[in-house]
This record gives structure tokens, C-alpha cells and sequence, in this order.
């Protein structure tokens, strides 16, 4: 038997990974061990899995596990089902998807301007867990938000929160409107205060916390929030605030985290000042996005649809029908392992080119203008593969190097950043572990990344 400072849980979609570490206070910070296994969400009962991933752990060891305090990221429950309100699209609505995507929400409506009655309707059909209401910069117009606010507070039900992240002067009688109707509902700063200025990151703790509550609908998690000493934080938040730390130490980077059922994109960089000048809108320093429709295991049929089907068996030996046998969640086989890759390299270059921004050209009474729409990652240094696929299949290092891309090609990705794999599998654990120990944190991703 062996004590640990810390064991961190990670339970994702389709696995759950539990990572012990010794040393961490003493500031010898050292990954003892990892186990997994499938996450036991379809069997109700999420500890399930985390048992058997500690278990695993422990027959890697070859001794009982104890430990300190536990920590945890998920993404088990399928994440936030988010709706966003704002004015202008390109402006305050733009704003606070960047800060629900950053929290790890999942947005399944974006509206701008006056919500009409379809709108209403649409949003009653997906039933959300939060609201993110917002629009007009500080102290300019504010009748569409206070407007939104009573058509929202009147037609849906008052146990969804709200978020108000709009108009400062309109604060005031946008909280009244839902508290007089029984709505939860936290105000926090303006994700646009003013004209090309965003600040999210008031928003993203609002929805980390009620992700928090969120969390424990995922079946079995109430059970694990008694095991854990600390919040139980969205992974893709944890890997956010990772992300942040290390590029803090060895500059500009992009992550890519492929997993079962989605694909995420996190980047933290300022980009080229040249680019940052044809900007038609501002960006924020760290940006995610989060491909809900690209997964190599729960949704590997909609990145199949991305390719020849065809060629693929060709290319795999096999059969159409028996492509359903090569996927699992944890590959085995040769087969199972070229199969997976080949879905992680498409759901990873398709994840890419929906999160960089590109450059565009318009022409006017003067002639041709060059804009650049979107982020700008081509000042990146380093392309950082994290999650399942991309840490433990021996393709990831290729995928990642594929990213970069020549300057005229039109999409403002990296040149030459060199791609590092997070081997140890440690992102999330070390976004966890920097809140509390960040030169711990740092410490054990720059050792998994091979840079320390």
C-alpha cells in the first residue's frame, strides 16, 4: 500500500482515466501510475468505471491505492446544453459563445436581435441547462435585452438559470424580470463592454459552477462528488486553464483533443499583429471550440461521413459491414488501432479548420481589400496533441505535424510550430492540479510533453 498526494479523475464520454501523483507538495511533482476504463455511463453508475479504472491502477502498481485528496474533471453528463442571446452576431452574441464554449458548454441555439416566437418554441424543444443572455455594449441600447428578458421570463420555465452578461445599464431590470418570475439568475460583467473589447472570463466562472451542479445528473456522479475533495470542473475547462499556464511558459500553442464524442480545439495566442490589424472582429487571447458532431467512437459515424466509405475498406482490407466491429473504445488490434487513426486524422483536421480564421478578399471603389476573419494561429509554436486518440494511437505525432499549413493557403494556421504529444496523458489532471499546485502542474505537462 502506497499513499498519494493526489489522484485525479478525468471521466469523459467514452473512457474514465484516473492518474496518481506523489511529490506534488513537496515540489517533486511525479505521475506514479494511470489506470482506465470504459465509463460506465449506459450501465447508471459512473463510479462503476472510476472503479475499475482505480482498479486498473492499482494491478499496474501492484499494491493498493490511497490517497490524500481526489480530484475530478467530466464531461460524462454530455456536457451544458446552452442557449445564447444577443444583439448583434458579429458583437455580443460572438462574445458570450466564446465564454460558454471556453466553460465547456455545448451551444445548440445562437439568436440575435428581438427573440421572436419560433425562437421561443426552439428553445422550449431543447430544454436547456443554462441561458446566457447578453447584448449592447455598456450603457448603449438596451431595450432588445430587456426586451429578450421578458419574452424569456415569461415563456419558459423558471427552473432553467440565466446568466446576464450585457448592457451594465440595463442590469438592474433584466434581474427584476426574472426574479419576479421565479428564475435563478447571476449577473456578471458585459462580455462586450465596449466596441472590440471582450471579457469573458466573469462568464466562464458563472458556467463552471453550474456545470458543477450540472455534473451530478450524470448517473453515479452524486457518488463521486463524495469522493472528491475539490469542484468537479467540465474537462474541457480543465484542459482550458492548462492550456493558459503553459503558455505562460514556452509561448503561443493550440491543443487538440479528439475524444469518443467530441472533438476540442482550445488555442491561447494573440497572433501576428499584421493579422490582428485586417481583423473584422476582435478574438479572444484563449478561444475553444467544441465539434459535438466529431467523435472516433460515440460519433465515428458522422466523421465516416466525411470520407470515401469506399476507399476506406479498400484502404482497411475489409468490408462495409464490418466497419461496426473495428469500433471500440479502447483499440486492441492492429486493425481496431488504423481504423481509430484514421477517424482521429479526420476529426482533428476538420476540428482545425472550423476553429482558425482565414483571410478574405473584397473588392471596393479603391480596389482589393485583404481582411482576416476569425482566429489567428499562424504566430502558434507549438500544436500540443492531448485525449485518447491522439496520446495513445502511433499516428497522433503525423496528424499533428499535418496541421501546419503553407502562409497562402487562405486559413490563418500554424507554419512551422512543432507538435508535441502529451505521452503522460496529464492535460486535464494538470488544468486540476493548477489551482491549487500550479508549479506541480506546470512541472508534469512540460515532462509528458518531452520539454522539461
Amino acid at each position: 500500500m502506497s499513499m498519494f498526494d493526489v489522484l485525479v479523475a478525468e471521466i469523459g464520454s467514452t473512457t474514465t482515466v484516473v492518474s496518481a501523483f506523489s511529490g506534488v507538495k513537496a515540489g517533486v511533482p511525479m505521475l506514479a501510475g494511470q489506470g482506465q476504463a470504459p465509463t460506465t455511463v449506459l450501465a447508471g453508475d459512473v463510479t462503476l468505471g472510476l472503479s475499475q479504472a482505480i482498479d486498473a491502477l492499482e494491478g499496474q502498481l501492484g499494491f493498493p491505492v490511497v490517497w490524500g485528496e481526489m480530484m475530478a474533471s467530466s464531461s460524462a453528463a454530455g456536457g451544458l446544453r446552452m442557449t445564447v442571446h444577443g444583439l448583434v452576431y458579429d458583437m455580443t452574441v460572438k462574445a458570450a459563445r466564446e465564454a460558454a464554449l471556453g466553460a465547456g458548454a455545448n451551444i445548440h441555439l445562437v439568436t440575435a436581435g428581438e427573440l421572436s416566437e419560433v425562437d421561443l418554441e426552439e428553445i422550449r424543444r431543447i430544454n436547456p441547462n443554462i441561458i446566457l443572455l447578453a447584448g449592447g455594449v455598456d450603457y448603449g441600447e438596451k431595450q432588445t435585452v430587456i426586451n429578450n428578458a421578458n419574452r424569456l421570463a415569461a415563456g419558459l420555465s423558471p427552473a432553467i438559470p440565466v446568466v446576464y452578461a450585457g448592457n451594465a445599464a440595463a442590469k438592474q431590470q433584466v434581474c427584476a424580470i426574472f426574479t419576479n418570475q421565479g428564475f435563478s439568475v447571476k449577473a456578471v460583467s458585459n462580455v462586450y463592454p465596449r466596441i472590440d473589447q471582450l471579457q469573458i472570463e466573469p462568464t466562464r466562472r458563472v458556467i463552471h459552477e453550474v456545470f458543477e451542479k450540472h455534473i451530478t445528473e450524470a448517473p453515479g456522479m452524486s457518488k463521486t462528488r463524495d469522493l472528491v475533495g475539490g469542484r468537479i470542473i467540465p474537462t474541457p475547462g480543465a484542459v482550458m486553464q492548462a492550456a493558459c499556464l503553459l503558455r505562460e511558459e514556452i509561448g503561443d500553442l493550440v491543443i487538440l483533443d479528439v475524444g469518443g464524442a467530441t472533438t476540442d480545439v482550445h488555442s491561447v495566442t494573440e497572433g501576428d499583429p499584421e493579422i490582428a490589424a485586417l481583423l473584422i472582429a476582435p478574438e479572444p487571447l484563449a478561444k475553444r471550440t467544441v465539434e459535438g458532431d466529431l467523435g472516433v467512437y460515440i460519433n465515428a459515424d458522422n466523421v465516416l461521413a466525411l470520407t470515401d466509405c469506399e476507399r476506406l475498406c479498400e484502404q482497411l482490407c475489409c468490408q462495409p459491414e464490418q466497419l461496426a466491429h473495428l469500433r471500440t473504445p479502447l483499440p486492441v488490434t492492429m486493425a481496431e488501432k488504423e481504423f481509430a487513426g484514421i477517424l482521429t486524422e479526420l476529426a482533428a483536421t476538420t476540428a482545425i479548420k472550423r476553429h482558425v480564421g482565414t483571410i478574405e478578399y473584397i473588392y471596393g471603389p479603391t480596389g482589393r481589400m485583404t481582411l482576416a476573419r476569425g482566429k489567428d494561429l499562424t504566430a502558434v509554436k507549438w500544436i500540443i496533441g492531448t485525449g485518447g486518440a491522439l496520446t495513445r494511437l502511433p499516428v497522433g505525432h503525423c496528424i499533428l505535424n499535418s496541421i501546419n499549413a503553407p502562409r497562402n493557403n487562405g486559413y490563418l494556421l500554424p507554419h512551422n510550430a512543432q507538435a508535441l504529444i502529451d505521452r503522460h496523458y496529464v492535460m486535464a489532471a494538470a488544468g486540476l492540479l493548477a489551482e491549487r499546485y500550479p508549479e506541480a502542474a506546470l512541472h508534469l505537462m512540460k515532462q509528458s510533453l518531452g520539454i522539461a
